[in-house]
């Protein structure tokens, strides 16, 4: 094993390790397996690396770009952790850990500027990989038919200019778009996917986070100091990788995150509804995130009407694609909006509320890649 490879080696199985001991665990098989896979792909590359800044072995013997990684299993699992220690340990500097589907966006976007091209999924795909030698893909998942459509030939053309992807995903590759429209067009992604990538699965054992929101009083009354020590605790339980910058870029606005870290998410409640939101922000939001820390829920009333009403889309979106809810607020929460417009309809959201701390509702997995519900109306606040 070469000196980088040795360097890269056990990382992932190391973090792995030491993240679950922190909290009176071991990993699994499973687990161990899929860091292993990871922490050997973080040795190929160090090596494709070497081998293509050495102009005679370039030369004489081109080296394969390495196979990369698809994990597959239920929630909880730590595959999203698996992935952030992998991404850390790779010394690559063109390289990306984005959501698929924030992904899928900035390729539609660049496709429309280029329609009147011959071929203008070509030319994205030389663009992309120019600006990314590995791109990690969180929470991989197609719901979308314009997606589906281009995906195998844009994933082909990125695998040909040598990009190498690694992917985390609640479904096996061919159940990814088991009854959508048009699938035999969507079978070319998958070949693609079962060729180019090692599956491996990463399920059964403990479901970690559903562990870590069993032990966690996921609303908490009253809001102050002392519950966001609560929160930050919970916090640190449930986060699967370091801390990321806090500022989360959506529809061209900056939303102030009090922590970000892999699949979770914490915002206080003025950053989320006291500004111009929409029902976008929101959605983007529950695609990304599978946990979402709220804190400093006020009681609401007449004078933040507003507020109200985007805190009930927040809900709303929240709830349908299943993301899990950790909050502190002022009252209960059948106390939080009693009068003023649409008070009246504040039940259903206390409810769904109620629903969202039951242990049903938190085994569930995270739906990243549904649409928004059919009444989300997209108009600002």
């Amino acid at each position: 094993m070469g000196e980088s490879e040795a360097a890269a080696g056990q990382r992932v199985g190391a973090f792995l390790a030491r993240h679950l001991g922190a909290r009176g665990s071991a990993p699994d098989p499973a687990q161990r397996a899929a860091a292993a896979r990871l922490d050997r792909l973080a040795g190929e590359l160090a090596a494709f690396r070497e081998a293509r800044q050495s102009t005679l072995k370039r030369l004489i013997s081109p080296p394969p770009v390495p196979h990369g990684v698809y994990l597959w299993g239920g929630v909880g699992r730590g595959k999203s952790m698996l992935m952030d220690a992998f991404f850390g340990a790779v010394a690559i500097r063109r390289k990306s850990r984005i959501h698929f589907h924030a992904f899928m966006r900035d390729v539609h976007v660049e496709l429309a500027t280029l329609r009147h091209e011959e071929d203008p999924l070509a030319t994205v795909a030389e663009r992309v990989a120019k600006r990314h030698r590995l791109i990690c893909f969180d929470e991989f998942h197609v719901s979308d038919i314009a997606d589906a459509m281009i995906l195998g030939r844009l994933l082909d053309a990125l695998v040909d200019r040598g990009t190498v992807f690694v992917m985390t995903s609640n479904f096996r590759p061919d159940r990814l778009w088991p009854d959508g429209l048009q699938r035999d067009r969507f079978v070319p992604a998958i070949e693609l996917i079962e060729r180019e990538l090692d599956v491996v699965e990463v399920d059964g054992g403990t479901d970690y986070r559903l562990r870590a929101l069993e032990h966690t009083r996921s609303y908490l009354v009253p809001a102050g100091a002392g519950a966001d020590a609560e929160l930050a605790r919970a916090f640190d339980a449930m986060a699967c990788g370091p801390d990321e910058d806090r500022r989360l870029a959506i529809e061209g606005r900056t939303i102030p995150a009090r922590r970000r870290a892999g699949s979770a998410v914490w915002f206080d409640f003025a950053a989320l509804c006291d500004g111009p939101r929409s029902q976008r922000d929101y959605l983007e939001i529950a695609r990304r995130f599978a946990v979402v820390f709220v804190s400093g829920i006020p009681a609401l009333g007449p004078a933040t009407a507003d507020q109200a009403r985007r805190f009930t889309w927040l809900v709303d979106i929240l709830y349908d694609h299943r993301v899990k809810l950790v909050a502190s607020a002022a009252v209960e929460a059948g106390a939080l909006y009693r009068e003023g417009p649409a008070a009246h309809e504040f039940p259903r959201t206390a409810s769904r509320l109620a629903e969202m701390r039951t242990r049903d509702y938190m085994a569930q997995p995270h739906m990243s890649g549904e649409r928004a519900p059919a009444e989300a109306s997209a108009a600002t606040a």
